[in-house]
Protein backbone atom coordinates (compact mmCIF):
# COMPACT_ATOMS: atom_id res chain seq x y z
CA UNK A 1 0.00 0.00 0.00
CA UNK A 2 0.60 3.84 -0.61
CA UNK A 3 1.57 5.60 2.71
CA UNK A 4 3.19 8.81 3.89
CA UNK A 5 6.37 7.55 5.81
CA UNK A 6 8.69 8.88 8.29
CA UNK A 7 11.90 7.08 6.97
CA UNK A 8 14.33 8.32 8.85
CA UNK A 9 15.20 10.78 11.92
CA UNK A 10 15.29 14.11 9.93
CA UNK A 11 13.21 16.24 8.70
CA UNK A 12 10.50 15.27 5.70
CA UNK A 13 7.74 12.47 4.94
CA UNK A 14 8.33 10.27 2.25
CA UNK A 15 5.51 8.67 0.31
CA UNK A 16 6.19 5.22 0.09
CA UNK A 17 5.55 1.92 -0.60
CA UNK A 18 5.21 -0.35 2.91
CA UNK A 19 3.75 -3.74 3.56
CA UNK A 20 -0.59 -3.90 4.10
CA UNK A 21 -1.47 -4.23 7.60
CA UNK A 22 -2.41 -7.71 8.88
CA UNK A 23 -4.95 -7.63 12.21
CA UNK A 24 -4.27 -9.41 15.49
CA UNK A 25 -7.36 -11.19 17.20
CA UNK A 26 -8.52 -7.99 18.31
CA UNK A 27 -7.66 -5.69 15.60
CA UNK A 28 -9.41 -4.17 12.51
CA UNK A 29 -8.20 -3.05 9.05
CA UNK A 30 -9.90 -0.08 7.68
CA UNK A 31 -9.71 1.10 4.35
CA UNK A 32 -8.94 5.04 4.68
CA UNK A 33 -10.97 7.28 2.74
CA UNK A 34 -9.96 10.96 4.22
CA UNK A 35 -7.18 12.39 6.95
CA UNK A 36 -6.59 14.67 8.62
CA UNK A 37 -3.56 17.11 9.28
CA UNK A 38 -2.96 18.17 12.62
CA UNK A 39 -0.66 20.47 14.76
CA UNK A 40 1.34 16.79 15.53
CA UNK A 41 1.91 16.01 11.92
CA UNK A 42 3.82 19.11 11.63
CA UNK A 43 6.04 18.73 14.01
CA UNK A 44 7.22 15.12 13.54
CA UNK A 45 7.27 16.53 9.55
CA UNK A 46 9.56 19.18 10.76
CA UNK A 47 11.26 16.78 12.94
CA UNK A 48 11.47 19.27 16.20
CA UNK A 49 13.27 18.98 19.19
CA UNK A 50 9.62 16.74 20.70
CA UNK A 51 9.82 14.92 17.72
CA UNK A 52 13.47 13.47 17.92
CA UNK A 53 13.00 12.16 21.14
CA UNK A 54 9.46 10.60 21.13
CA UNK A 55 8.75 9.28 17.66
CA UNK A 56 10.69 6.09 16.56
CA UNK A 57 11.62 5.56 12.83
CA UNK A 58 10.32 4.23 10.05
CA UNK A 59 7.08 5.02 11.23
CA UNK A 60 3.54 5.86 9.13
CA UNK A 61 2.37 8.95 11.04
CA UNK A 62 -1.26 10.47 11.07
CA UNK A 63 -3.88 9.77 13.55
CA UNK A 64 -6.97 11.81 12.51
CA UNK A 65 -9.06 9.48 9.75
CA UNK A 66 -11.99 7.66 8.60
CA UNK A 67 -12.64 5.05 6.20
CA UNK A 68 -14.87 1.71 5.66
CA UNK A 69 -13.94 -2.03 8.14
CA UNK A 70 -12.22 -4.40 5.37
CA UNK A 71 -11.27 -6.98 7.97
CA UNK A 72 -11.71 -7.93 11.48
CA UNK A 73 -9.23 -10.42 13.95
CA UNK A 74 -10.97 -13.50 15.21
CA UNK A 75 -12.02 -11.63 18.68
CA UNK A 76 -13.73 -8.78 16.94
CA UNK A 77 -17.45 -8.58 17.88
CA UNK A 78 -18.26 -5.27 17.59
CA UNK A 79 -17.05 -3.92 14.10
CA UNK A 80 -18.25 -5.57 11.16
CA UNK A 81 -16.82 -5.31 7.32
CA UNK A 82 -18.24 -2.69 5.73
CA UNK A 83 -19.02 -0.33 8.83
CA UNK A 84 -17.81 3.15 8.26
CA UNK A 85 -15.49 4.18 11.00
CA UNK A 86 -13.11 6.99 12.73
CA UNK A 87 -10.29 5.99 15.34
CA UNK A 88 -9.38 6.76 18.26
CA UNK A 89 -5.68 7.68 17.81
CA UNK A 90 -5.29 7.48 21.95
CA UNK A 91 -4.46 3.50 22.39
CA UNK A 92 -3.97 2.75 26.22
CA UNK A 93 -2.71 -0.33 27.97
CA UNK A 94 -5.89 -1.55 29.68
CA UNK A 95 -3.93 -2.70 32.76
CA UNK A 96 -3.72 0.46 34.86
CA UNK A 97 -5.70 1.93 37.77
CA UNK A 98 -7.72 3.97 35.32
CA UNK A 99 -7.88 1.70 33.06
CA UNK A 100 -9.59 -0.52 35.03
CA UNK A 101 -12.21 1.86 36.74
CA UNK A 102 -13.25 2.94 32.85
CA UNK A 103 -11.18 5.93 33.11
CA UNK A 104 -9.63 5.25 29.46
CA UNK A 105 -8.55 9.05 29.13
CA UNK A 106 -6.53 9.06 31.88
CA UNK A 107 -4.43 5.95 31.19
CA UNK A 108 -0.72 7.16 32.31
CA UNK A 109 0.83 4.77 29.48
CA UNK A 110 -1.59 5.82 26.80
CA UNK A 111 0.82 6.09 23.28
CA UNK A 112 -0.31 7.48 20.00
CA UNK A 113 -1.38 6.13 16.99
CA UNK A 114 0.91 8.07 14.11
CA UNK A 115 3.24 9.13 16.54
CA UNK A 116 4.33 5.61 18.79
CA UNK A 117 2.95 3.17 16.28
CA UNK A 118 2.00 2.95 12.97
CA UNK A 119 -0.70 5.30 12.05
CA UNK A 120 -3.39 6.49 9.21
CA UNK A 121 -1.25 8.23 6.49
CA UNK A 122 -2.13 5.37 4.24
CA UNK A 123 -4.59 3.56 1.83
CA UNK A 124 -4.94 0.93 4.49
CA UNK A 125 -4.46 1.25 8.85
CA UNK A 126 -5.05 -1.39 10.95
CA UNK A 127 -6.18 -0.30 15.07
CA UNK A 128 -7.55 -2.09 17.70
CA UNK A 129 -11.51 -2.34 17.52
CA UNK A 130 -11.56 -0.45 21.15
CA UNK A 131 -10.55 2.33 19.47
CA UNK A 132 -12.96 2.08 16.66
CA UNK A 133 -16.22 4.11 16.83
CA UNK A 134 -18.68 3.18 14.32
CA UNK A 135 -20.60 5.82 12.56
CA UNK A 136 -24.54 4.59 13.14
CA UNK A 137 -25.90 7.89 11.51
CA UNK A 138 -24.87 9.48 7.87
CA UNK A 139 -21.51 11.87 8.11
CA UNK A 140 -19.87 13.55 5.69
CA UNK A 141 -16.36 11.54 5.38
CA UNK A 142 -13.71 14.99 5.54
CA UNK A 143 -16.07 15.76 9.31
CA UNK A 144 -15.59 11.89 10.56
CA UNK A 145 -11.96 12.46 9.33
CA UNK A 146 -11.59 14.80 12.28
CA UNK A 147 -13.48 13.45 15.31
CA UNK A 148 -10.27 13.46 16.58
CA UNK A 149 -9.08 16.99 16.93
CA UNK A 150 -13.35 17.42 17.46
CA UNK A 151 -13.29 15.72 20.14
CA UNK A 152 -10.69 17.55 22.01
CA UNK A 153 -13.24 20.50 20.84
CA UNK A 154 -15.79 18.95 22.67
CA UNK A 155 -13.93 17.36 25.73
CA UNK A 156 -12.67 21.19 26.59
CA UNK A 157 -15.94 22.75 25.91
CA UNK A 158 -18.05 20.72 27.84
CA UNK A 159 -15.72 20.30 30.47
CA UNK A 160 -18.36 23.01 32.49
CA UNK A 161 -21.91 23.97 32.06
CA UNK A 162 -21.61 26.98 29.64
CA UNK A 163 -25.52 27.81 29.23
CA UNK A 164 -26.36 31.20 29.67
CA UNK A 165 -22.92 31.77 30.11
CA UNK A 166 -20.13 34.67 28.59
CA UNK A 167 -17.36 32.03 27.19
CA UNK A 168 -13.49 33.02 26.26
CA UNK A 169 -11.70 30.87 24.25
CA UNK A 170 -7.76 31.84 23.66
CA UNK A 171 -6.29 30.46 20.38
CA UNK A 172 -8.35 30.21 16.76
CA UNK A 173 -6.78 27.11 15.19
CA UNK A 174 -9.11 24.55 14.07
CA UNK A 175 -10.04 22.99 17.48
CA UNK A 176 -10.71 26.50 18.97
CA UNK A 177 -12.65 27.36 16.33
CA UNK A 178 -14.81 23.58 16.88
CA UNK A 179 -14.90 24.66 20.62
CA UNK A 180 -16.53 27.88 19.45
CA UNK A 181 -19.20 26.66 17.60
CA UNK A 182 -20.19 23.84 20.38
CA UNK A 183 -20.14 26.09 23.42
CA UNK A 184 -22.59 28.11 20.52
CA UNK A 185 -24.40 25.70 20.16
CA UNK A 186 -24.79 24.21 23.72
CA UNK A 187 -26.38 27.66 24.36
CA UNK A 188 -23.69 30.07 26.05
CA UNK A 189 -24.36 34.08 25.71
CA UNK A 190 -21.34 35.51 24.64
CA UNK A 191 -18.74 33.80 22.84
CA UNK A 192 -15.44 35.73 22.20
CA UNK A 193 -12.55 34.05 20.40
CA UNK A 194 -8.98 35.67 20.28
CA UNK A 195 -5.92 35.42 18.13
CA UNK A 196 -3.61 37.49 16.27
CA UNK A 197 -3.90 35.86 12.70
CA UNK A 198 -6.64 37.88 10.99
CA UNK A 199 -7.64 34.88 8.92
CA UNK A 200 -8.46 32.64 12.09
CA UNK A 201 -10.40 35.43 13.30
CA UNK A 202 -12.46 35.92 10.12
CA UNK A 203 -13.24 32.17 10.01
CA UNK A 204 -14.35 32.15 13.62
CA UNK A 205 -16.96 35.91 12.65
CA UNK A 206 -17.77 33.48 9.94
CA UNK A 207 -19.39 30.01 12.30
CA UNK A 208 -20.69 33.11 14.76
CA UNK A 209 -18.66 33.96 17.52
CA UNK A 210 -20.10 36.87 18.93
CA UNK A 211 -16.75 38.91 19.14
CA UNK A 212 -13.26 37.59 17.39
CA UNK A 213 -10.39 39.62 19.01
CA UNK A 214 -6.89 40.55 17.84
CA UNK A 215 -4.95 40.60 21.35
CA UNK A 216 -2.03 42.50 19.50
CA UNK A 217 -4.28 45.65 19.11
CA UNK A 218 -6.88 44.75 21.27
CA UNK A 219 -7.29 44.49 24.95
CA UNK A 220 -9.58 41.91 26.53
CA UNK A 221 -10.76 43.93 29.01
CA UNK A 222 -11.84 46.38 25.91
CA UNK A 223 -13.63 43.39 24.12
CA UNK A 224 -15.85 43.08 27.77
CA UNK A 225 -16.87 46.47 27.31
CA UNK A 226 -17.95 46.40 23.80
CA UNK A 227 -20.21 43.39 24.76
CA UNK A 228 -21.24 45.48 28.27
CA UNK A 229 -19.89 42.70 30.55
CA UNK A 230 -19.21 43.28 34.25
CA UNK A 231 -17.41 41.03 36.10
CA UNK A 232 -15.30 38.85 33.54
CA UNK A 233 -15.76 35.50 31.75
CA UNK A 234 -17.45 32.81 33.52
CA UNK A 235 -15.71 29.67 31.41
CA UNK A 236 -12.37 29.77 29.63
CA UNK A 237 -11.05 27.35 27.11
CA UNK A 238 -7.18 28.10 26.68
CA UNK A 239 -6.18 26.11 23.06
CA UNK A 240 -3.39 28.58 22.08
CA UNK A 241 -0.42 27.25 24.26
CA UNK A 242 0.79 30.34 24.39
CA UNK A 243 1.70 31.87 27.96
CA UNK A 244 0.27 35.30 27.54
CA UNK A 245 -3.08 33.52 26.76
CA UNK A 246 -3.17 32.13 29.99
CA UNK A 247 -1.92 34.86 31.95
CA UNK A 248 -4.93 37.14 29.93
CA UNK A 249 -7.45 34.25 30.46
CA UNK A 250 -6.91 34.69 34.46
CA UNK A 251 -6.75 38.48 34.95
CA UNK A 252 -10.08 38.76 33.08
CA UNK A 253 -12.10 35.54 34.59
CA UNK A 254 -15.02 36.47 36.99
CA UNK A 255 -15.31 35.18 40.83
CA UNK A 256 -15.95 31.04 40.87
CA UNK A 257 -14.78 31.54 37.27
CA UNK A 258 -13.60 28.06 35.25
CA UNK A 259 -10.65 27.46 32.71
CA UNK A 260 -10.54 24.18 30.66
CA UNK A 261 -6.95 24.04 29.35
CA UNK A 262 -5.80 22.17 26.71
CA UNK A 263 -2.73 23.76 25.12
CA UNK A 264 0.39 23.09 25.58
CA UNK A 265 2.92 25.33 26.59
CA UNK A 266 6.67 24.61 24.99
CA UNK A 267 8.12 25.93 28.46
CA UNK A 268 7.17 26.57 31.97
CA UNK A 269 5.86 29.91 32.39
CA UNK A 270 4.93 32.63 35.64
CA UNK A 271 1.14 32.64 36.17
CA UNK A 272 -0.64 34.96 38.95
CA UNK A 273 -1.75 32.05 40.88
CA UNK A 274 -2.96 34.85 43.80
CA UNK A 275 -5.53 35.80 41.20
CA UNK A 276 -6.48 32.09 40.84
CA UNK A 277 -6.45 31.61 44.78
CA UNK A 278 -8.21 34.93 45.66
CA UNK A 279 -11.18 34.31 42.81
CA UNK A 280 -11.42 31.21 43.65
CA UNK A 281 -10.72 29.60 40.03
CA UNK A 282 -11.01 26.25 38.96
CA UNK A 283 -8.35 25.25 36.28
CA UNK A 284 -8.52 22.03 34.56
CA UNK A 285 -6.25 20.04 32.13
CA UNK A 286 -7.79 18.46 29.23
CA UNK A 287 -5.38 15.85 27.39
CA UNK A 288 -7.51 14.27 24.16
CA UNK A 289 -10.80 12.19 24.23
CA UNK A 290 -12.93 10.55 27.07
CA UNK A 291 -13.19 7.42 25.83
CA UNK A 292 -15.68 7.05 24.80
CA UNK A 293 -18.45 9.52 25.85
CA UNK A 294 -17.29 12.30 24.07
CA UNK A 295 -17.27 10.25 21.44
CA UNK A 296 -21.42 9.92 22.35
CA UNK A 297 -21.32 13.91 22.30
CA UNK A 298 -19.73 14.61 19.30
CA UNK A 299 -22.36 12.01 17.30
CA UNK A 300 -25.31 14.04 19.42
CA UNK A 301 -24.07 17.53 18.52
CA UNK A 302 -24.14 16.75 14.90
CA UNK A 303 -27.50 14.93 14.83
CA UNK A 304 -28.85 17.93 16.42
CA UNK A 305 -27.25 20.40 13.71
CA UNK A 306 -24.19 21.48 14.87
CA UNK A 307 -22.43 22.24 11.49
CA UNK A 308 -18.53 21.76 11.60
CA UNK A 309 -18.25 22.18 7.41
CA UNK A 310 -16.84 26.21 7.65
CA UNK A 311 -13.96 24.97 10.02
CA UNK A 312 -12.70 22.69 6.75
CA UNK A 313 -11.33 24.96 4.85
CA UNK A 314 -9.23 22.67 2.45
CA UNK A 315 -8.81 19.36 0.82
CA UNK A 316 -6.21 17.75 -1.11
CA UNK A 317 -5.56 14.39 -2.93
CA UNK A 318 -2.94 12.25 -0.56
CA UNK A 319 -0.32 12.70 -3.54
CA UNK A 320 0.03 16.32 -3.16
CA UNK A 321 0.42 16.20 1.03
CA UNK A 322 3.66 18.46 0.69
CA UNK A 323 1.27 21.24 -0.54
CA UNK A 324 -0.89 20.55 1.76
CA UNK A 325 1.66 20.19 4.51
CA UNK A 326 3.20 23.94 3.43
CA UNK A 327 -0.59 24.93 3.50
CA UNK A 328 -1.34 23.93 7.44
CA UNK A 329 1.92 25.97 8.21
CA UNK A 330 1.42 28.87 6.69
CA UNK A 331 -1.63 29.20 9.83
CA UNK A 332 -3.52 30.65 6.35
CA UNK A 333 -6.37 27.59 6.53
CA UNK A 334 -8.64 25.69 9.65
CA UNK A 335 -8.80 22.51 8.78
CA UNK A 336 -6.89 20.39 5.63
CA UNK A 337 -8.08 17.20 4.67
CA UNK A 338 -6.25 14.61 2.61
CA UNK A 339 -8.57 12.36 -0.30
CA UNK A 340 -6.87 8.92 -0.23
CA UNK A 341 -9.08 7.65 -2.67
CA UNK A 342 -7.80 10.63 -5.37
CA UNK A 343 -4.19 10.82 -6.71
CA UNK A 344 -3.93 13.91 -8.01
CA UNK A 345 -1.77 14.67 -10.31
CA UNK A 346 1.39 13.21 -8.56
Amino acid sequence: MRALVKTSPAPGLELADVPDPTPGPNDVVVRVLRTGICGTDLHIASWDEWAARTVPTPLVVGHEFAGEVVATGSAVTRAAVGDFVSGEGHLVCGKCRNCLAGRRHLCANTKGLGVHHNGAFAEFAVLPEQNVWVHRSEIDPDVAAIFDPFGNAVHTALSFPVVGEDVLITGAGPIGLMAASVAKHAGARHVVITDVSEHRLELARRIGVDLAVDVSTTRLADAQQQLDMSEGFDVAMEVSGQPDALRETVANMAHGGRIAMLGLPAAEFPVDWSAVVLKMLTVKGIYGREMFETWYSMSVLLESGLDLSPVITHRFPYTEHAEAFETARSGRCGKIILDWTAKGSA
